[in-house]
């Protein structure tokens, strides 16, 4: 599986953005995706993550209730929709995929190359 992320960019705080990530490979439905950041100085960091089917969605606690992370099987696709963005969002985003049932950095299979989101103050 190849994934790749795109859709960051610079927006101001309160603002919005959606990420997407395409994935290519046949068994892209039997994988949970998600996201994780990782911002300047940091380490990377869980963001959400989304099971195989779709039917499971999780989130980290500083983007509860602001990210909704969705998946399109027809279309290779996991979406992160980002709403009331905040200038602690600013980070690289990365897209990851993994076929076990731990979800954490060292146990993701696949990873995309990433994409920045900048949010100003």
């Amino acid at each position: 599986v190849q994934l790749q992320a795109s859709g960051g960019g610079l927006v101001q705080a309160g603002g919005s953005l959606r990420l997407s990530c395409a994935a290519s490979g046949r068994t892209f439905s039997s994988y949970s995706m998600g996201w994780f950041r990782q911002a300047p100085g940091k380490e990377r960091e869980f963001v959400s993550r989304i099971t195989w089917s779709g039917d499971g969605t999780y989130y980290a606690v500083p983007v509860k209730g602001r990210f909704t992370i969705s998946r399109d099987n027809a279309k290779n696709t996991v979406y992160l929709q980002m709403n009331r963005l905040k200038p602690e969002d600013t980070a690289v985003y990365y897209c990851a995929a993994t076929g076990g049932i731990r979800w954490s950095v060292d146990a993701m299979d696949y990873w995309g190359k990433g994409t920045l989101v900048t949010v100003s103050s």
